[in-house]
């Protein structure tokens, strides 16, 4: 798998959704169709880096059943779409009976796997071990892990404590996973989930700062780059102006399952590269 980030200075614009279980087979297919359709109606979308390439990463992460199918119908799109997964096992075969192999996955044509949710964790007791051991199947299998991270302690004015919190989650996942691996993390603050009042803005930027320095600090061997940041809370349109200073795009959730507000976001998205000093 070609990396996204190419040039090793560059950090990519990446926006995309995951469908979780809202849909059906039936609904999800005539989504995609319906993403595909607005997106083809666009004219000048999406723009190319001085390189000739699409200028930004998009990604769609249905369920396992639909992945085959989507991955079809993505290809009549004028824009190159990642599919994804939601979730998957850290072994590539076995007698483990209900889990989904990474092997498997990306034979499927998967470029990247979200791993962590803060539901996984809650319903599932899913723990940060194995979320570790997911992420270094995902890399072996040449994929790109999406691992979804967020302090679930309301920290108040103390970005620290947020991002000390956030590390433990996710240091596992960085010793396991080879330096030059590229990783995503999508960040959002387990104590604003389902909330009337979201995080500001002024902290989701300060953690996922002090978030990148603290990876970056705590594994030298990693490059800036290889390192992409997206956020993942009730993310809507305009938002990513107020927040563009700490991540590098958006993790959309149920306000995407619109197609064409999905669209309208993705343009709004369409942002040069990030280059790195």
């Amino acid at each position: 798998m070609t990396s996204s980030t190419g040039d090793a200075a560059v950090r990519r614009r990446l926006v995309g959704t995951s469908l979780k279980m809202y849909f059906d087979l039936h609904r999800t297919q005539e989504y995609v169709k319906e993403v595909v359709e607005c997106m083809n109606q666009v004219q000048d979308f999406p723009p190319q880096d001085s390189s000739g390439r699409q200028a930004l990463d998009l990604f769609l992460i249905p369920d396992f059943v639909s992945l085959l199918k989507t991955a079809e119908l993505v290809r009549d799109c004028r824009a190159e779409f990642w599919i994804g997964a939601q979730d998957t096992f850290d072994q590539d075969s076995g007698a483990f009976t209900g889990e989904v192999s990474p092997k498997t996955l990306s034979q499927a044509g998967c470029h990247l796997v979200e791993i962590g949710h803060a539901e996984r964790r809650r319903l599932f007791g899913e723990t940060d071990s194995e979320v570790a051991k997911k992420a270094a199947a995902v890399i072996r299998n040449n994929m790109i892990p999406l691992v979804c991270v967020g302090e679930v302690t309301y920290p108040g004015q103390n970005t620290k404590l947020a991002v000390n919190e956030c590390w433990q989650q996710i240091q596992g996942v960085f010793e396991l996973v080879p330096a030059d691996s590229e990783v995503v993390l999508a960040y959002e603050p387990v104590w604003a989930i389902g909330k009337e009042k979201p995080a500001s803005a002024n902290h989701i930027v300060a953690v996922t700062q002090a978030l990148r320095s603290r990876v970056l600090s705590e594994c030298p061997n990693r490059k800036d780059a290889k390192l992409r940041i997206i956020y993942g809370g009730s993310a809507q349109p305009g938002m990513f102006n107020d927040i563009q200073e700490g991540v590098d795009g958006l993790f959309l959730g149920r306000f995407a399952h619109d197609a064409k507000q999905f669209v309208q976001t993705l343009q709004e998205r369409a942002l040069p590269e990030r280059h790195l000093q």
